[in-house]
This record gives C-alpha cells, structure tokens and sequence, in this order.
C-alpha cells in the first residue's frame, strides 16, 4: 500500500522550494517575520517515537486474519503511526514532537463488500472500535481514536476497493468502490471517455469513500456540484446489515437515508461503493485569468457570473492579499517575462487606474464543446468588464492548473521553519460575504494582536452557487519561542471560526466537522439538530464502536 509520509503532507519524494521564486522569501518575512532560508526544524526520527503496544487480542487477530487473509491484518509500528492521524496542522505539530495520542491497535484491509462485513462483526463481537481510513487527508481530526479509548481500535484502510466497477453510458453514472483514490478512478474513468469532475485540494491522495464521508467541494464544483450533487447511491454496511440505496435520479421515500451518510463521517458505517455522476470528458477546457480592481468589484462580478447565463466550471478569485502572495510564488521569469510585467503594471496603473495593493487575481474555466466555450468566454468577459476587470490570457490559468493540488506542501514548508499555517472555509448568502469577510479578517488580526505576533490572513472565494459562495482563509504566524504554539494556533483559529457563525456563515463548507469544528455544530444546525443527530448516532450505534466522539462528543 502506498501512504503519505507519517510526518506530514503528500509524497516523500515531493516537497516545496522556495529557490526559484525570489519574491517569496522578502515576503514572507516582511508578512508573518519568518526566514526561509534559516535551518529548517528536525523531525524527530521514526526510531525515536515511544509506540505503546497494540492491545489487539488474539481472539480479534484471529477472527480478522479469517475475514481478510494474514497478510491484510497489520499491526507494525508504521502501519499504526500512519493510520493515527490525518493531516491537520495540528495533527503534524503532535505527531512531529513524538505526540502520538490513541494509536490504532490493528490496521486492517478488506478487498471487498463481504470482507468489510466480517470485519465489522468482528468489531462488534469484541466490543472494538472501528475507524475508516481513506487516503488520510481529513484535516478536521476525523481519523483520530479518542485518548481517553479503552478497547481495541481498528483501523480499516479501504485501499483495495479501488476499482470502476460499471459505468451506465445511457444514465451517465457510475459505480465506484469507495476506497478508489482521485487519480486511480480518473483514469479508469478517463480510459473509457468519462470524468467525475471532482477534484478537491487533497484529490492525489483522497478517495471517493472519503469524499463521501466528509461532504467534499472539488475545483470545479460550480460546474458539476459537490459530491453530495454527483452521489446517487450508497453500500454501507452498518450495525444492521448493508445499507443500499437505489441509483434514482431523485425519490420521494422518506428522510434521505443517503443523506445521512453524506458527511457522516464513519459514525453509521463503513462506505464501500456509491454511484456517482460522471460527465464526457469535455471537448476543450480552459482556465483563464482575470484581474480586478479591489476585491469587493470581484465579488459583485462572481455574483453576477452565477446569476447570468454563463456556467463556467471554477469562478475563483483572490483577495489582495492572496493575490500578493500569488504573485510572490512566481518563479524567476527573463526579461521577456519582466518588460511584460513592467508593460502590464503601467496599463493599470495609468489606463485602468489600478490601486496594485488592491487588485484582485481570478481564475475562471470553461469546458465544453469549442462553441460553448467560446459562448461563456464572451458572457464572462462582459460581466467582467462591466465591474471594471481584464482578462489577463491564458498562462496565469495554466500555471494555476499545474499547480493546483501543491498548495499543503508550502505548510510542511514553513511549519519546518517555526511557522504555523492553516485553512478554514465556510459558505454564506452573497449579500453576507462581504460583512463576513471583513468580520473574519478583523477577528484574526485581533487574535494576532492579542498573541504579540505578526500574522497574515488571506482568502479567496472558491465556489459560486445560486444564493451564496464559499470563502477559503488561509493564515499564518511564527510561532513564539517558548509559547505552546498550538496554544497560539487555537486563539486564532477560534476567532476565525467564531467569526464565521457570528456573520452567519457555516462552520464548514468541505472540511467537514470531526472533532476541530464539533464545538460550533449548535450555533451552526441549532440544539435542536444536535438532538436529532445524536439520536440518529445513538440507534445506530449504541456502543459507541464506529468513530467514536466525531461530529458530536460522545457522552
């Protein structure tokens, strides 16, 4: 099986350099006060972690290797380190400094429905706790066992169902096993002409099982939906037998019980197939960039692009303050690349009266037949006009489609360095983004204040829907030497959050809920919701044995 590194994000041959891109170091320590050339912070060595025993029981051992085969029942030393956290930031700050918290006893790896069905007995009949694990992305704490856990915690990794089992040409969907990684079932798909059009941040390395379980947003989300929009069915098996619902365009039969499984979390079961939507793959597809004046004409404009006729698949732009950061990421260009950027800046500044502090960087894409493309550019280049931008061609698109899924590696990056960086993101009505923004972005530079650091914050919007948009924040700080930084990172990270309810927004538009955002689900859904989810969890599961203290702490 192919992991992430233990220690942090993506591949061990992968990471990011700084080098190439001479803007990014003055930046980064005018902004947050970090050099990027100082020595980078060890990790300590995988030999040097204490790694309680597995307490996994031979009685369970034997009825898992029964269920899956010895060699699929593992309980090595990397094995359980991997499978304890995900990727959160404070998950890399604890299992970097040795924190290892509740390791799983056994990790266990089904290769079918009916594998996945004895494990669960299993479990059940030993009184175990069972967590899923997917490609391990989850960055809100939904893969950790509780400290506190007592039993025996399996972990069971989906990786072998991973395979395109049919494809309905005529209804246009398909059904996938759910531990399918996005480029494995992209190619699958891609091989016979098709596409899911789902591509998260984590889609190198997240499957469609936990996509599901989290109630994922992918890049190109405002063309083809969300994936609670492109899930038609679900296999689960549950407590009480595999849950199955049927692929129906849509269904008057009750609460959606296929509902209940979008962003569960693993707390009703474990997924082991759904069936999605899936598209042609698009004649042409083109992402190109546009530059705005300030960032409140940006949002009037992606306001206006989802209210028109156009249907462009990304509607994403920058604040001022990412769009900085963009530009500081560009590599060393020539002087073709320079005389252009000197050109470019003279005609906004003295043609377009651009404030180059204020300006905004967007990203908009068109797929389609070479008609429709053309089509929406021509929508597109009105509306943006008409709110005072320019299409600035094809290559800053391109670049960002190249670079689109690197992103987590800058955090590894600066947190090798001293600095803490993170994300949270959150949904609203259109005429509530604004108040929202400047709300969020006041409260964590109070935070920063307060902690006597220098710290940055910026967002882009990343999803256009009919009534609102999603807001991504990204922010950052150095952590105080001889502080608990993520003492530090809580105080931020709380106002962020507390911001987004505060301006009526939502806890979480794609990072789902875990155990990081669980403290705002009642101002978010309301007491009453919380009721109805606990009861929901309650008669499912009763003793608590699926994914113990996820979305709401257990009692």
């Amino acid at each position: 099986m192919q992991h992430m590194k233990w220690w942090g994000w993506g591949d061990e041959a992968t990471t990011f350099d700084h080098h190439d891109k001479p803007a990014l170091g003055p930046f980064v320590i005018d902004k947050v006060g970090i050099d990027l050339d100082s020595g980078s912070s060890k990790v300590i060595a995988f030999d040097d972690l204490e790694i309680a025993p597995s307490q996994l029981s031979e009685g369970l051992r034997g009825a898992l290797v029964e269920a899956v085969g010895e060699e699929w029942v593992m309980d090595s030393p990397t094995e359980r380190v991997i499978h304890t956290y995900g990727k959160s930031l404070r998950d890399l700050v604890r299992i970097r400094r040795g924190d290892l918290g509740r390791l799983p006893d056994v990790v266990v790896y089904p290769a079918d429905e009916d594998q996945t069905v004895a494990i669960m007995a299993a479990a059940l009949a030993a009184d175990a706790v069972l967590i899923p694990f997917g490609g391990g992305t989850n960055i809100s704490g939904s893969l950790e066992a509780p400290r506190s856990e007592q039993r025996i915690v399996v972990s069971i990794d989906m990786a072998r169902l991973d395979r395109v089992l049919e494809i309905d040409e005529t209804s246009r969907t398909a059904r996938i096993q759910a531990g399918a990684l996005g480029p494995d079932l992209e190619r699958q798909l891609n091989a016979r002409g098709w596409t899911i059009g789902h591509f998260p941040d984590s889609f190198n390395h997240s499957t469609l099982g936990g996509w599901i379980a989290t109630r994922s947003s992918g890049m190109q989300s405002d063309k083809y939906g969300d994936i609670a929009d492109l899930t038609r069915a679900v296999r689960v098996v549950t407590p009480n037998g595999v849950l199955a619902t049927r692929n129906v365009p849509s269904t008057s039969t009750g609460p959606s019980v296929r509902e209940m499984i979008l962003g569960s979390e693993g707390r009703l079961g474990i997924i082991t197939e759904a069936t999605v939507h899936v598209h042609r793959v698009p004649e042409e597809r083109k992402i190109l960039g546009y530059l705005f004046p300030d960032w409140s004409r940006s949002l009037r404009a992606m306001h206006d692009i989802a209210a028109s006729d156009a249907a462009p698949s990304v509607t994403r732009v920058s604040d001022a303050g990412e769009t900085q950061f963009s530009f500081a990421t560009k590599k060393g260009g020539g002087l073709a690349d320079k005389a252009q950027s000197i050109v470019l800046k003279k005609f906004l500044t003295r043609v377009k009266h651009f404030e180059l502090d204020d300006m905004c960087l967007s990203f908009i894409g068109f797929e389609g037949s070479a008609e429709h493309v053309a089509r929406q550019r021509k929508l597109v280049g009105a509306i943006v006009k008409a709110h005072g931008g320019l299409c600035v061609g094809s290559s800053p698109g391109e670049l960002y489609d190249q670079k689109k899924f690197d992103t987590p590696y800058i955090r590894d990056f600066l947190l090798d360095r001293g600095g803490l960086a993170d994300v949270s993101e959150t949904s609203a009505p259109w005429s509530l983004l604004e108040p929202l923004y400047d709300g969020v972005t006041t409260a964590a530079r109070k935070a920063f204040a307060d902690l006597g650091v220098k710290g940055w914050i910026m967002c882009h919007l990343s999803h256009s829907y009919h009534s609102g948009a999603c807001l991504y924040f990204t922010f950052a700080f150095k952590e105080t030497p001889g502080e608990d930084g993520l003492a530090q990172y809580d105080t931020v990270k709380r106002a962020i959050q507390q911001g987004f309810i505060d301006h009526g927004a939502t806890l979480s538009h794609h990072h789902a809920v875990g155990v990081e955002h669980s403290a705002w689900l009642a101002e978010d859904i309301s007491p009453a919701g919380v009721t109805m989810l606990r009861a929901l969890f309650e008669g499912i599961d009763p003793n608590h044995s699926l994914n113990p203290g996820k979305i709401l702490p257990d009692a």
